[in-house]
């Protein structure tokens, strides 16, 4: 069972994959949950366009998408983010891109966990569920 990083079509994100992958299992034990096999793909605006078409008939750009792939309480899946959207959101959210960048990368492990954000107050929950998380960053993912 590994968490994995991966770039298509940019450059990958200075991570310190090791500390990620601790802070992701921890977050994960918050929910009574254990890590599967995550894959993170990074990549660009167009890269999720063409994902979020080819896979869910969504015309429009995203920042993550997460394919869930969890069986009982072991979490697992593919994690497209897309780094053009990270960097907007950051820009339009008064963040840092390296922010929304453990934002974005947290938001795909709680819609693993059994946390959404489309329905009726759901989005305010996933707020706090994120911030909650945020919290919990290594120093080297701030």
């Amino acid at each position: 069972m590994a968490i994995a990083f991966y770039a298509e079509d940019i450059e990958l994100p200075q991570l310190d994959q090791e500390a990620v992958s601790g802070w992701i299992r921890e977050v994960a034990t918050l929910y009574q949950k254990k890590t599967g096999d995550i894959s993170y793909i990074f990549c660009s605006d167009e890269k999720i366009l063409e994902v979020n078409r080819q896979y869910l008939q969504h015309d429009y750009y995203t920042d993550i998408i997460t394919f869930d792939y969890t069986g009982g309480n072991k979490i697992s899946g593919d994690l497209f983010i897309s780094l053009d959207t990270v960097r907007t959101n950051a820009e339009q959210f008064g963040a840092t891109y390296r922010e929304e960048l453990f934002r974005t990368i947290i938001h795909g492990i709680l819609h693993l966990c059994g946390i959404n954000d489309k329905g009726p107050g759901e989005r305010e929950i996933m707020e706090e569920n994120e911030n909650r998380a945020l919290a919990l960053r290594p120093d080297s993912c701030r």
